[in-house]
């Protein structure tokens, strides 16, 4: 009697904790977006925003969890100008990922073009990490 009553709570564990992942999983496992809100220097152009970002995520994809980061800049076609002049959007295909990428963020190779190239044309104080949903 006492195996089976063992039993019984051992397969009903092992069955919440596979349902528990699969109820897990989808909020984990969602891409991530963090956007920089910045403002660029008066004698910087776009080009050299452009080069700069390039220049980060060549040194982001090196770093344990940036190996599949996109990055993207946007510039406003029309706009309210004032609060920012351009943004600047990683994407990681996981939470997990983008964790992983920042827990060894100080004194990386992206932290360095930071301090290199992108403080020298423009000022990032405000940033945001989102889920996207894709609409359909």
């Amino acid at each position: 009697m006492m195996n089976t009553i063992v039993r019984l709570t051992f397969v009903s564990m092992v069955t919440l904790a596979f349902m528990l992942m699969f109820v897990a999983v989808p909020a984990y496992s969602a891409e991530v977006i963090q956007i920089f809100h910045c403002q660029q220097d008066e004698d910087a152009t776009e080009k050299d925003v452009v080069a700069a970002a390039s220049e980060w995520l060549k040194a982001a994809k090196t770093m344990k969890g940036g190996d599949q980061l996109q990055a993207f800049v946007h510039f406003p076609v029309v706009a309210h100008m004032g609060e920012h002049d351009f943004l600047f959007v990683i994407k990681a295909p996981s939470m997990e990922k983008w964790g992983v990428f920042m827990d060894g963020y100080n004194g990386s190779p992206a932290q360095e073009v930071d301090k290199k190239k992108f403080d020298d044309i423009c000022v990032c104080p405000d940033s945001s990490l989102w889920e996207p949903i894709m609409i359909k």
